[in-house]
């Protein structure tokens, strides 16, 4: 039974998000024509602005991987460049199937590779995810304060209140929405499950917490400050970027590109693979608010955050061929 109840979970945990992301961006796109998306792509998009936005998609989760090596070196643990790196190319392709399991990928990979404690492991990748979420909350946090004139211009313009924005809600926005606040308490408390397991082991609780608490012995913690950062800009610049293929976007400007990427970092919380449908109506609702045509916003939405999602493949599939040619180390106690 309980070999049964576990490929049951599994499928669910599989299952739900893509019906989840499914069923917002069929929502979104349901009476779209396609046809004029490939008219778009092939003859109305500027490529060589995304071609350049690819570099920092690229960087940011290298970055990623040479600053987790530096959290685990405090513990005497030493991962190659290389595997700490792919194994972060890899959590970000796996996690396209069963999201949020990438965390617990990247692990398996220095396990595998480099014979290091999958619950020390752990416990960095704690460490990482609390010091990003503080790093978004803050960007999130500026964003919209020095952008709240911006909205206070929009609603005095157009007479609209937050009253009216909340009446002309559809009951499928209101469905939305509603979806991706129980879609991420159920990924909460799945988390919160899955901690639970670990700690009914004594010697794990000790590794994660170890993990935990690496950061206080980094060999440079303003580097890894930096790094941090760093991390985030990428992300933002990969962003930014696209706005320059279309003509729609290309005028809107910096302060367009940091709201509709803090809403984005926010929706891609919602359990679905890469946050594909919670962002797509995130960042499009953004769009609309500083003048873009839906019709418009919805080409943006979907070709932006097809070609990235296409991009986290490839550097899967490089990562995984990079490893098979990787030897194995014995096991790091």
């Amino acid at each position: 039974m309980s070999s049964r109840s576990n490929i049951l979970t599994s499928a669910v945990k599989i299952v739900l998000p893509l019906l989840l992301g499914g069923a917002i961006l069929y929502w979104m796109y349901r009476d779209f024509d396609f046809e004029r998306v490939r008219q778009v792509v092939l003859h109305e998009m500027d490529w060589t602005w995304m071609l350049l936005s690819f570099p920092f998609g690229i960087l940011a989760q290298a970055l990623r991987g040479w600053r987790w090596r530096m959290t685990l070196e405090p513990m005497d643990l030493k991962p190659r460049s290389s595997v700490a790196v792919c194994s972060i190319f890899l959590s970000y392709a796996a996690s396209l199937v069963v999201p949020r399991i990438g965390e617990f990928t990247r692990c398996g990979v220095l396990k595998r590779w480099e014979g290091i404690s999958f619950s020390r492991a752990l416990g960095t990748v704690v460490t990482e995810r609390i010091v990003d979420m503080l790093l978004m909350m803050v960007m999130v946090g500026a964003t919209f304060l020095l952008e709240m004139s911006t909205f206070g211009t929009f609603f005095r313009k157009t007479g609209t209140n937050l009253g009216g924005i909340l009446s002309g809600f559809t009951w499928a926005g209101w469905l939305v929405t509603a979806i991706c606040l129980l879609a991420m308490a159920i990924l909460l408390y799945i988390l919160l499950r899955r901690l639970s397991i670990y700690n009914k082991v004594k010697t794990t609780i000790s590794d994660i917490w170890q993990g935990v608490v690496s950061l206080r012995g980094v060999s440079s913690l303003p580097l890894f400050l930096v790094m941090t950062v760093g991390i985030w800009m990428c992300y933002f610049l990969h962003y930014y970027l696209t706005f320059f293929c279309f003509d729609f976007t290309s005028h809107l400007g910096l302060s367009c590109a940091l709201v509709t990427f803090a809403v984005g970092s926010i929706a891609v919380i919602v359990p679905t693979p890469n946050g594909a449908g919670p962002w797509h109506f995130a960042v499009k609702t953004m769009l609309i608010l500083y003048g873009v045509q839906d019709e418009q916003a919805l080409y943006f939405v979907l070709i932006v955050h097809t070609v990235q999602t296409l991009l986290v493949v490839l550097l899967g599939v490089y990562a995984w061929v990079r490893l098979s040619f990787v030897n194995r180390l014995t096991l790091k106690q």
